[in-house]
């Protein structure tokens, strides 16, 4: 039997091309019978306007395991928006986490005893771009919803990282308002 996974967050960072192909999303990972299912369970529940939260989809009526949970960090506010966000991104999460599965980040054994709560970001000026590369988004939030499976199960980064790096890691947009471009 593997060890219970009780609460497991991560977060990751992956850029595109362009600015707007970011993706950074935020995990929280851990059993259903415990305070990510009940988490997970209250957020289904608990609907707000603007910021619905869906499961990840391969397609309509095939929902991918473990259960993970979307929930926009950005209002959502318009059609076009939506349908990005629950299209080329839904899709691109959905198959970050199956890739997480055979990469055996996440145990094959517990797929169907984890939850994950999965906070996405979109940028919203997707909306006005005129030739929105769709193949390219899905790639970014695909490899981006891996990447924090990863680092979220294997607790990354470590304290023993963290305190050695502290004062070497700036963070872009502290940085931004010191130098004044905010």
């Amino acid at each position: 039997m593997s060890e219970r996974i009780i609460m497991r967050t991560g977060e990751a960072l992956v850029e595109g091309a362009e600015d707007y192909l970011a993706a950074e999303p935020e995990v929280v990972i851990g059993e259903l019978d415990g305070p990510v299912g009940q988490a997970l369970a209250h957020l289904v529940g608990d609907q707000v306007k603007g910021h619905s939260r869906v499961f990840a989809l391969l397609n309509s009526d095939v929902q991918v395991r473990p259960a993970t949970l979307m929930v926009s960090k950005v209002t959502v506010k318009d059609s076009k928006y939506t349908n990005i966000l629950m299209g080329t991104v839904q899709a691109a999460i959905a198959h970050g986490v199956l890739d997480a599965v055979r990469a055996g980040d996440i145990p094959r054994n517990k797929v169907y005893d984890l939850g994950i709560i999965y906070s996405v970001w979109l940028d919203p000026v997707v909306t006005k771009i005129e030739a929105l590369d769709h193949k390219a988004l899905f790639e970014v939030h695909r490899a981006a919803t891996a990447k924090v499976i990863r680092k979220a199960l294997r607790n990354e980064p470590s304290i023993e990282w963290l305190l050695e790096n502290q004062d070497k890691v700036e963070h872009y947009y502290h940085q931004q308002g010191v130098e004044g471009n905010l």
